[in-house]
């Protein structure tokens, strides 16, 4: 059973980024995706990254609620 708390911070860690509110910040900041892509064939997550992207959408798992999420984050304007 799955006991980490699903929040941006450990989907951060879950992807092996660094997790701090800064860095965190840093990330959305300074990426996007732009329409029509989908979050996990964004050019800079490696490939480990855009597999577990992919099986948390395709599979709804419990992280595909904070992988919508920063798919939202990634597309606003900035």
């Amino acid at each position: 059973m799955d006991t980490v708390k699903h929040n941006l911070t450990n989907l951060f860690l879950q992807l092996g980024l660094a997790a701090e509110e800064n860095d965190i910040e840093s990330f959305i900041g300074s990426h996007s995706v732009d329409e029509g892509i989908p979050l996990e064939e964004a050019v800079f997550w490696t490939q480990g990254q855009a597999q577990f992207i992919k099986e948390s959408r395709e599979n709804d798992a419990d992280w595909s609620d904070m992988v919508d999420e920063l798919d939202t984050l990634l597309r606003e304007d900035k």
